[in-house]
């Protein structure tokens, strides 16, 4: 392991003003994406749409790394230009989502596992050679009446570790990613206790599997309240509660810190991380892995059409853009309406 070149990579991955896009939708969801915009879901229609991304000049000066899916890092453009050579020629690195989804954990009713640990080391050569310089491993964590359990923080904790580790062995760079979720009637103070212990058994893990911080990601959620309670929270309350816990639980050696947008609307994603950016004085650099938050806008404008694909190219360069100054501390609202 050169750890130099990993901290160089993870550095250039949370680049000041550039984020990560997250292009790594599974056969499954993309497919939902697709049923909305009335796109039937083949090879083909996946391929022209992530190439239309790929091949948007100004929003992908905002990108500093694309996480893709295993069917796309093999995929060719239209014209035969592979398409993570699309990805380098735009100055962004190529990235791979290595998790196979989750699984029931065992004895514990509604608690997920996130699997995919048996042949990762073979497989991590392989996308190396295919051109990916960092990987993305997702764990779930939901909130409920009596979970998450220690039983499963500790497993996934446990496995993120080891997928790290394998990642830093194989010269990736890990983006590790526990996500709590906030689709519970939880509130903005429960979030945070979770948060924090989920976040504390990680870097637990991740000490005791010997990764090295310089070379990672990480890849949390916000501290938000969950969508089914009452009680809302400010974008000040986010931003103060979400760089508090993250003072609390992430050593300054890890290079930065890229948000996942868990279902947030397109402009809150981008407003919160703005309010933490603005906080300043802190030890990580602080920017986006957006995933719906960066192509809802595209997607919805694009409908499969050969005519729709430079509106939803400039819709992919409003979002980056946009996330790009919050990522900075220099967005405004009035910017989105400008826009608009």
């Amino acid at each position: 392991m050169n750890l130099t070149e990993l901290n160089k990579v993870a550095l250039a991955m949370v680049a000041p003003g550039r984020g990560i896009l997250a292009a790594d939708e599974s056969s499954g969801t993309i497919k939902k994406r697709f049923d909305a915009i009335g796109v039937e879901s083949t090879e083909d229609s996946r391929r022209d749409y992530r190439e239309m991304l790929f091949r948007s000049a100004e929003g992908m000066k905002h990108i500093s790394g694309v996480i893709l899916y295993d069917e796309t890092i093999w995929q060719k453009a239209k014209d035969g230009t592979p398409l993570v050579d699309l990805i380098k020629k735009a100055g962004a690195i190529p990235g791979i989502k290595v998790d196979e989804g989750t699984k029931p954990l065992p004895f514990s009713p509604d608690e997920l596992v996130t699997v995919g640990l048996d042949k990762l080391a073979d497989r991590l050569p392989k996308y190396y050679e295919q051109g990916a310089r960092f990987a993305k491993w997702r764990a779930v964590i939901d909130i409920g009446k009596s979970i998450p359990s220690r039983n499963c923080i500790k497993a996934n904790a446990h496995a993120l570790a080891r997928y790290a580790a394998l990642c830093q062995e194989a010269q990736i760079v890990p983006i590790v990613e526990p996500e709590v979720l906030m689709d519970g009637d939880h509130d903005i103070d429960r979030c945070f206790t979770v948060t924090e212990r989920v976040l504390h058994a990680v870097f637990g893990e991740l000490f005791d599997a010997r990764v090295q911080l310089e070379g990672i990601v990480l890849k949390p959620n916000m501290v938000i309240p969950g969508k089914k309670t009452a009680k809302r929270a400010s974008v000040e309350e986010i931003a103060e509660k979400t760089v508090t816990v993250l003072k609390l639980c992430v050593p300054a050696a890890v290079p930065g810190i890229a948000f996942l947008s868990g279902g947030q609307s397109d402009e809150e994603a981008t407003a919160n991380l703005d309010a933490m950016n603005k906080i300043g004085n802190l030890p990580w650099k602080l920017t986006f892995s957006y995933g719906r938050a960066l192509q809802h806008a595209p997607q919805t404008t694009w409908k499969g059409k050969t005519e729709n694909v430079a509106a939803a190219q400039r819709a992919f360069s409003h979002r980056a853009r946009m996330n790009g100054l919050a990522a900075l501390g220099q967005w405004k609202a009035d910017m989105e309406k400008k826009a608009a």
